[in-house]
């Protein structure tokens, strides 16, 4: 079983990956939605940063620290740090506060040190990219380098009505950045399609994707 299955089987159990009409902040109406905070177990979590390693793996991603930005990629970066070191590679990690703290060790940034470090961004999806481009600022100015984004899904739409691009491929386009998603809206259109229970799924999402979907 590929990783990209084992995540969407993943998903679907934990009830991150749901089927039905919900209205994004973008005002589209989606036929599902995606919630990383819904894997909320120690064994979801393991589960989960197993397909984020097997992901960063086959794309041969290069990187010494993992940051994950606040607050879905704290527990999210934390988790694949976890799974690293089980398979043998102890990688420091580094997080973000929303707010600055005056007071202790201060400063906006909790963990290892960035300063001449390679670094993954680690994090749930990339909606508008505001958070991402704000955590590559941040990286920058403590003097790390970013390599590479890693995601757990791509939702592969148009970032706008006036632009081709989904907000990944944006990101990628104005940094110079590889994004690399656990799996994206095409595994979940095949996916739907192999699996009898989502049978009535496949031709609404197929709908989303002919409309909405990114090209490019």
């Amino acid at each position: 079983m590929t990783h990209k299955t084992r995540f969407l089987e993943l998903a679907l159990h934990a009830d991150a990956l749901r089927f039905g009409e919900f209205t994004l902040k973008s005002g589209r109406v989606s036929p599902y939605f995606f919630n990383a905070g819904l894997f909320n177990t120690g064994a979801a979590l393991a589960g989960l940063a197993s397909c984020y390693a097997d992901a960063i793996e086959a794309a041969g991603l290069d990187f010494d620290l993992l940051f994950g930005p606040a607050y879905k990629g704290i527990p999210l970066a934390t988790a694949l740090a976890c799974e690293l070191a089980r398979r043998g590679r102890d990688v420091p990690v580094a997080f973000n506060r929303k707010e600055a703290k005056a007071h202790g060790e201060g400063g906006n940034l909790i963990g290892a040190p960035l300063d001449g470090r390679s670094v993954l961004v680690v994090d749930d999806v990339i909606t508008a990219g505001t958070a991402i481009r704000e955590a590559l600022q941040i990286i920058d100015a403590a003097g790390g380098s970013v390599t590479g984004i890693v995601i757990a899904l791509d939702r592969q739409e148009r970032a706008g009505d006036d632009t081709p691009q989904s907000a990944a491929q944006a990101v990628t386009g104005e940094h110079g950045i590889p994004v690399v998603a656990v799996a994206g809206l095409d595994d979940l259109l095949a996916f739907a399609a192999d699996d009898a229970t989502l049978a009535g799924q496949h031709a609404r999402l197929q709908a989303y994707r002919d409309h909405y979907g990114a090209r490019g």
